[in-house]
């Protein structure tokens, strides 16, 4: 449930009828952080900096909406100086990069995620999955169990035993299986968390439990509304399957040339790939009106 600005998750948004050709002006440009706006090595590209701030100059805003919590991708919009909101956690939080302060966040229930686990790794029959939590904000601690990748990543803040993952309230659960594919282990864990959990897949070897109902759509939707643009005045990019119900929410979607098939499958476009500045490139044409700064 939501623990602030509202006391449940909002119904998930009706995805609307799409425009087969961008129109030459947007109003708002919804994007993912990893495997969209940043690089491979984590920074935006100096092109894709002067391409946002044609947007800007356009009248036009930009929105991250993100799988990371606030705490981990602060550091990315400090280094863009990002202002204004960005959706963050899957949809579970929305972040006002202005004030450094959370509107609204989700959490998971402990019980309900130990029991979705147990459920999955009894429908997949082949052993323990790998874990990691994020735990409640405002402090979204990363918490992985010692085979849940090969090595630790910056900004992990520890790691536990299995049932240490449960000794704080959560946001999240991330699940993976060394010798199950991603795509196996994300269908058994909707399959047996159908109505009770959202399950995505935001990365490889990431498969996330969310609270019923959140999704990247949700987000983008309440920060939208608060901020006055409707889906058609909406460009969003995207590259994984965690970023469908935001290219469906949105009047026009644009997969990454790195993107997943199944995203890659209903984008309107498909960009030049992350290192390539595919956010950029797309963003050039469609606000190539925008003089120069």
């Amino acid at each position: 449930m939501y623990l602030t600005d509202a006391t449940s998750a909002p119904p998930a948004p009706a995805v609307l009828p799409r425009p087969r050709a961008a129109g030459p002006r947007f109003r708002l440009v919804a994007t993912d952080l990893d495997g969209t706006l940043l690089r491979g090595d984590l920074t935006v590209s100096p092109r894709t900096r002067a391409a946002l701030a044609a947007v800007g100059r356009a009248g036009a805003r930009h929105l991250v909406v993100t799988g990371r919590p606030a705490a981990s991708c602060r550091e990315f919009l400090v280094a863009m100086d990002y202002r204004g909101l960005a959706v963050c956690g899957q949809g579970a939080q929305l972040y006002d990069a202005t004030a450094d302060r959370l509107l609204v966040s989700a959490a998971l229930d402990r019980d309900l995620a130990r029991s979705v686990v147990k459920r999955t790794e009894e429908a997949l029959g082949a052993g323990p999955l790998e874990l990691a939590v994020v735990t409640a904000a405002p402090e979204n601690r990363f918490v992985v169990t010692a085979g849940f990748a090969e090595r630790r990543r910056p900004g992990w803040d520890a790691v536990v035993a299995r049932e240490a993952l449960w000794a704080q309230p959560i946001e999240k659960v991330l699940m993976r299986h060394r010798e199950v594919a991603d795509d196996r282990v994300a269908a058994a864990a909707a399959r047996v968390g159908a109505g009770e959990v959202s399950v995505t897949h935001s990365e490889k070897g990431m498969i996330e439990v969310l609270p019923a109902g959140i999704t990247k759509a949700v987000g983008l939707e309440l920060a939208a509304e608060r901020m006055g643009f409707a889906p058609a005045d909406t460009i969003a990019f995207g590259d994984m399957p965690n970023d469908i119900p935001l290219l469906g929410w949105a009047g026009y979607g644009v997969a990454m040339g790195n993107a997943h098939p199944d995203l890659i499958a209903l984008a309107d476009e498909v960009a030049p790939r992350n290192d390539e500045d595919g956010v950029a490139v797309v963003l050039e044409r469609m606000f190539a009106h925008v003089a120069p700064a």
